[in-house]
C-alpha cells in the first residue's frame, strides 16, 4: 500500500489510531497571549472531531487562558471516554505570569504535573506523556535523563502508559531511549525532521507539531506550489498540506488544531484527499 492509504498506526505497538488527530492547544485560545474562547465552542469542535473519527488529541496542562483549559474542555466534552481514544499531553514548560509557558519544570516538579492533568482530564492513568524539552524554545543540548526517568517511574506505577519526547534532538533521544521506550516523538514540522528516519525503523510515531507550517521531508512547501496543486484537486491549501504531511511517512502522525468547526471540517477532510506522484513530485519542487 502506498502512504496515503495507510490510515492508522500503531501508537507502542499496542493501540491503534488514526494517523490524522487533533491538537487542542487552540481550542481555548488563539495564542498563549489570548484573549480566552468561548468554551461552548471549543465543547463543540471537540465533539465533532469524535463524530469525524478522531480518536487522538494533543493537549497540555499549559493549554490555556483566564478560565478557559484545554483539559477541561476535553473532559466536559467527551467523558465518558471512547474506549479508543487516545489521549496525549506533555509536561515541561511552566507558564509565567502573563500566562505565557517561559518555564520549564525540574525533575521534582514532574510528578505534579502529570497528577495535574490526571486531575484535570479525568483519568486515572495518561495514554501518552510526552516531556516537552527547552521550553517554549528551540531543542538546547541540556541533558533529559533525570527528567525523563521520573516520567519512567510514573509509567511504571501505572500513572502512564506510553512515553513521548517533544523538542529534541538526536542526542537527547539516545539519552532517553536508553532509560525507557519512547512511542513518540513531537518536534516541530517545518526544518525539523531530522529523526523521522531512526522513528520510522524503531516503529515509534512521528508528530510534528505546527502541522500546518507546511513542509514535506527537511523543508517548507512554497506557498506557489502547493497553491497550484489545491486549484487542481478542488482543495484548500491547508488540506495538501495536511496529506502532503500524511504522505511523508506511514509512521507520521498530523495534528491539526483550531477552535473553529469551519477549520475543523476543512483539516479533517484531508483524510480522503488523494495526492499522486506527480502532486507530491510538484510539491517537493
Amino acid at each position: 500500500m502506498s502512504v496515503m492509504t495507510i490510515k492508522t498506526f500503531s501508537l507502542g505497538g499496542k493501540q491503534t489510531i488514526n494517523r490524522l488527530g487533533f491538537g487542542a492547544m487552540r481550542l481555548a485560545m488563539g495564542t498563549f497571549a489570548g484573549p480566552a474562547r468561548d468554551p461552548e465552542t471549543g465543547i463543540a469542535v471537540l465533539r465533532r472531531a469524535m463524530e469525524l473519527g478522531v480518536n487522538h488529541i494533543d493537549t497540555a496542562g499549559f493549554y490555556g487562558r483566564d478560565a478557559v483549559w484545554a483539559n477541561e474542555l476535553i473532559r466536559t466534552a467527551l467523558t465518558p471516554y471512547r474506549d479508543d481514544l487516545v489521549i496525549a499531553t506533555k509536561v515541561g514548560p511552566l507558564p509565567g505570569p502573563n500566562g505565557v509557558p517561559s518555564g520549564q519544570a525540574t525533575a521534582d516538579q514532574l510528578r505534579g504535573l502529570v497528577e495535574a492533568d490526571l486531575r484535570s482530564l479525568g483519568l486515572d492513568r495518561l495514554d501518552l506523556v510526552y516531556l516537552r524539552v527547552g521550553g517554549m524554545t528551540g531543542p538546547g543540548d541540556e541533558l533529559i535523563a533525570e527528567r525523563f526517568a521520573v516520567l519512567a517511574k510514573l509509567r511504571a506505577e501505572g500513572l502512564i502508559q506510553h512515553l513521548g519526547l517533544s523538542n529534541v534532538n538526536a542526542a537527547q533521544f539516545a539519552e532517553a531511549r536508553a532509560i525507557a521506550p519512547v512511542a513518540a516523538v513531537q518536534n516541530r514540522h517545518t526544518g525539523d525532521m531530522g529523526l523521522l528516519p531512526e522513528c520510522e525503523e524503531a516503529g515509534i510515531a512521528y508528530v510534528p507539531y505546527f502541522p500546518l507550517g507546511g513542509g514535506v521531508g527537511s523543508g517548507p512547501l512554497d506557498a506557489e506550489r502547493i497553491g497550484k496543486v489545491a486549484a487542481r484537486l478542488g482543495a484548500t491549501t491547508a488540506q495538501v498540506a495536511i496529506a502532503s504531511l500524511l504522505a511523508t511517512s506511514p509512521t507520521v502522525l498530523a495534528i491539526p488544531g483550531t477552535g473553529s468547526l469551519e477549520h475543523l471540517e476543512e483539516n479533517l477532510a484531508a483524510n480522503d484527499l488523494s495526492l499522486s506522484d506527480d502532486d507530491l513530485f510538484e510539491l517537493r519542487g
